[in-house]
């Protein structure tokens, strides 16, 4: 099977020109995210792709983060958002686990359409957890790979193999709220567009003040 980075490398134009696959739910999605945040904030989007997403929330927040293991994704995301004139976003490549970025920095992470793709999904909620502020939210939108038809959960490795599809984590939507618990979250909103995708807001719980 090829690398992540490979795989996404050699899959970057193509996706930058596949179509929203239900423009409905992606429109509800960003709705339900921009309910949520503020003018001051500080984001990060980590898998943000050819950055579609970060370019529709930038003009709502003060800065965003924009990460990707592909280096192909970011070039056309730079493109994308310097296109719409959009000087809110620094790019950066790498794993969520690679990037030089201090705990408790964010008001808001973003994980859409990547949790599933990544092999350590434990490690990666609780890396989110550390960026974010106490009271900071997190995004995810998220396949359900154990959901899917028995159809792709038999064709899904043939085509790993083949290098046509990359590393998929096989978990539901129970086990992924467990996961978010496990690492401090308290989910806020939840959402099963359909069976095989679930979209979370989870909040990291407010630093509760001391005496002095």
């Amino acid at each position: 099977m090829k690398s992540a980075k490979e795989f996404w490398d050699k899959s970057a134009a193509r996706y930058a020109k596949s179509p929203v696959q239900n423009e409905a739910v992606y429109q509800k999605k960003l709705a339900i995210t921009q309910e949520y945040l503020q003018p001051d904030w500080s984001i990060l989007e980590f898998g943000c792709g050819t950055g579609s997403t970060a370019i529709i929330h930038a003009p709502c927040v003060r800065h965003i983060v924009a990460s990707d293991i592909s280096s192909r994704m970011l070039e056309i995301a730079e493109i994308k958002a310097r296109e719409a004139g959009i000087g809110s976003i620094s790019f950066q490549q790498g794993a969520l686990e690679e990037l030089k970025l201090p705990p408790e920095s964010f008001d808001a992470v973003l994980g859409l359409n990547v949790l599933h793709l990544l092999d350590d999904v434990n490690a990666a909620i609780a890396r989110v957890h550390d960026l974010l502020k106490p009271g900071g939210i997190f995004v995810s939108s998220t396949a359900l790979v154990n959901n899917v038809s028995l159809f792709w959960r038999l064709v899904i490795p043939l085509m790993q193999l083949l290098g046509l599809a990359p590393h998929v984590s096989r978990f539901g939507k129970q086990e992924l709220l467990s996961m978010l618990a496990k690492a401090g979250f308290t989910p806020e909103f939840e959402w099963q567009p359909d069976q095989a995708s679930v979209f979370i807001v989870a909040r990291k719980p407010a630093s509760i003040p001391t005496n002095q």
